[in-house]
């Protein structure tokens, strides 16, 4: 919830500009708030550059004022949507069930899940940071997921919008856990895109991407400015 209209467009444009070499490095992904979607797929439209939602209802339509059903952001111009994000979690009390059931409905209207998990300070203060992860992955991606549908994110809450990070070597060991486990209790587990979020910047973000099973990053406050964005981007070169 950044910027209003002149913003979110702005930063589009500086993105499509910079988007007519078909040579990037890596696959580019912008979620803007609902209002934008459609303009600045609109803005983005013949870059390679995909667009996606920030959240979706669970139910495919209804009488749920405010909300914003999957279907609803496909004819928008999405292709994917973000469920379980942390902010979700702890802003508005949603548990896995609910992020499974969001999850489910973007499968069903053909856009793909970017499913978050991610331990609390206290969670990982108390050593019970994979027990977490393991639990919220089996309780929030639906049975059938599959690398042709969803993504997921780990996001260590107490990094995401500090200024911290873990370790390279606990990121390491959290990525590590989440494709075992994804391979042990799902299908299409082993192929599953795994994504790092948490104050992701320019400065760190080659190091972290080159960590084995990171295949990638959810890029939070420092996809506010295009420059940065971008060269998180090429940090995957």
């Amino acid at each position: 919830m950044n910027g209003q209209d002149g913003d979110g467009l702005a930063l589009a444009e500086a993105l499509a500009q910079r988007a007519t070499n078909p040579d990037l490095p890596c696959d580019l992904l912008v979620c803007p708030p609902a209002p934008l979607i459609w303009r600045v797929a609109q803005i983005l439209s013949g870059t390679p550059i995909a667009i996606g939602g920030q959240d979706c209802h669970p139910e495919p339509g209804g009488a749920h004022t405010g909300d914003v059903s999957a279907a609803m952001l496909r004819d928008a111009g999405a292709g994917f949507v973000i469920v379980g994000h942390s902010e979700r979690r702890t802003n508005h009390g949603e548990g896995d069930s609910l992020v499974r059931a969001k999850a489910a409905a973007a499968h069903g209207a053909g856009l793909k899940a970017i499913i978050c998990i991610g331990e609390t300070e206290a969670e990982r203060d108390g050593g019970e940071t994979l027990d977490v992860l393991e639990r919220q992955l089996q309780g929030s991606v639906p049975e059938a997921a599959s690398a042709a549908d969803s993504v997921i994110a780990y996001e260590p809450v107490w990094a995401i919008g500090t200024g911290r990070t873990p370790s390279i070597d606990e990121i390491s060991e959290a990525h590590a856990h989440i494709r075992k486990t994804l391979g042990d209790g799902f299908k299409g587990g082993a192929d599953i895109l795994i994504l790092y979020g948490g104050s992701v910047n320019p400065a760190n973000a080659r190091d972290i991407l080159k960590v084995n099973q990171v295949g990638g990053a959810l890029v939070g406050g420092a996809s506010l400015k295009a420059d940065d964005f971008w060269t998180i981007g090429e940090s995957c070169r």
